[in-house]
């Protein structure tokens, strides 16, 4: 990926999320689930942050999640997003802001959430890297955002139909992150005791159709620069209902829809954190805590343990 020929069309995004605003309180579910829970690790932090943002804000769902959750962690919390029509839609500090160009000072926040808005970035190492520069020393960094598997069923279907109708195949769902490359990129940015994890929840519906229009009100419908530019004919569309049907269906009739969640979790470096032993510094035998006897490695015999 080079920076003239980056994947997503930023532009589209902030147009669309303009028009899906007013229809995040009734399509935003997923926002809130995954909100939910990065609030429920912010909380198993003993830690208390006097400044917070909250990048990619959507209509507030991490504010929410925060105030039942974790409600007397964060001392101001100011959230940003792309789109203009969501910052007016939340109900403390805010501002537009574009998470690939942030307008934060370095050392400034002890505290960076996002939930669900790093997939659209087109640079995420260098995303992360501005994340790393704005935090305090010891601030911390906790993200959610989509996965590889998400909407694989939707990926698979459109490319069924695509290639009956239509003869060829075009992007239609974007290419997420693996937890792999994720864990990397943390390191990469220079977060100290980086950790990326993976969680999952999957979403039911009676057609295939009802999928696409919560995506679309979502504004998560496809942005990627090489998707086609004409409106998908009519044909190509319920072939790509029929397939999803055909190929994913349970017992009950009803489609599944996997939303792969990936959470990030990093600190910005600092003298008083913790640092890892060096090899062979123990002042103390481990068989000696377990009071058995020592063994080499690749001996299969299991040691004798007291009871």
């Amino acid at each position: 990926m080079t920076e003239s020929n980056p994947p997503f069309d930023r532009r589209l995004l902030r147009q669309r999320r303009n028009r899906a605003a007013t229809r995040q309180g009734t399509h935003g579910f997923l926002f809130v689930e995954a909100a939910t829970r990065l609030a429920d690790r912010l909380a198993d932090v003993r830690r208390d942050f006097p400044l917070a943002l909250d990048l990619g804000a959507h209509d507030g769902p991490v504010r929410q999640a925060l105030a039942d959750r974790a409600p007397d962690q964060i001392g101001q919390l100011i959230e940003t997003d792309l789109a203009e029509a969501m910052v007016r839609r939340t109900n403390g500090p805010a501002a537009v802001a574009d998470e690939e160009a942030l307008p934060f000072a370095a050392n400034s926040v002890d505290l960076i959430l996002s939930c669900c808005s790093l997939h659209w970035v087109n640079d995420l190492p260098g995303t992360l890297t501005q994340i790393q520069a704005a935090l305090k020393p010891d601030g911390l960094f906790l993200a959610v955002l989509f996965g590889g598997e998400t909407l694989t069923e939707l990926r698979q279907a459109w490319l069924a139909a695509e290639a009956a109708v239509a003869g060829g195949v075009s992007p239609r769902v974007a290419p997420f992150i693996d937890l792999q490359t994720a864990a990397g990129l943390l390191q990469r940015a220079g977060f100290a005791m980086p950790v990326a994890d993976i969680d999952r929840t999957d979403v039911t519906y009676g057609e295939a159709l009802s999928l696409m229009r919560d995506l679309r009100d979502m504004g998560e419908s496809n942005i990627l620069h090489e998707r086609r530019r004409y409106p998908t004919g009519r044909r190509t569309l319920l072939a790509a209902a029929s397939h999803y049907q055909d190929m994913f269906a349970g017992d009950d009739g009803r489609l599944p829809a996997t939303f792969e969640l990936i959470f990030l979790t990093g600190w910005k470096p600092a003298a008083t954190q913790p640092k890892p032993l060096r090899p062979g510094s123990a002042a103390a035998r481990l068989a000696d805590a377990l009071d058995t006897t020592e063994r080499p490695a690749g001996d299969l015999a299991a040691p004798k343990m007291r009871t």
